[in-house]
């Protein structure tokens, strides 16, 4: 089992420094590359969720951590939590966003939100079932 944690300021920019970390983490430890594909795709939209409708952590981070076991990779992203529960938004061909945790949902094994008094963790289990329960 392989598994990191990194903090990247809440703005949009760390999207990208979020994905690089996780891409090459996953490649180094020799991830299908569909899986990789998935992880990447994930996890911008879940940092892009966090600073588009969340708060920060304390210290103005988010926090982005993966794990990978036996194949499955699961990428968790903490914040400050958001007025809102993140979920799936309705289709609609007329809508301009609202889109990423359908995708999200589309590549994921599992996947489920954790609230507690420092914020929320959206996890997502890729490439195999979690071991743990979704929510």
């Amino acid at each position: 089992m392989s598994a990191q944690s990194l903090r990247v300021p809440w703005k949009p920019s760390s999207g990208a420094v979020a994905r690089r970390a996780l891409v090459s983490s996953l490649r180094e430890l020799d991830v299908a590359e569909t899986v990789v594909d998935e992880a990447e795709i994930v996890i911008s939209e879940l940092v892009g969720n966090a600073v588009r409708h969340a708060k920060p952590l304390p210290d103005g981070t988010i926090r982005v951590s993966w794990t990978v076991r036996a194949g499955v990779v699961e990428v968790e992203v903490a914040d400050g939590g958001g007025p809102t529960v993140p979920r799936p938004a309705p289709r609609s061909l007329l809508a301009v966003g609202g889109r990423g945790l359908r995708i999200v949902r589309g590549f994921a094994h599992e996947w489920g939100v954790l609230e507690d008094r420092a914020g929320r963790t959206v996890w997502v289990s890729l490439g195999g079932p979690s071991r743990r329960r979704s929510h």
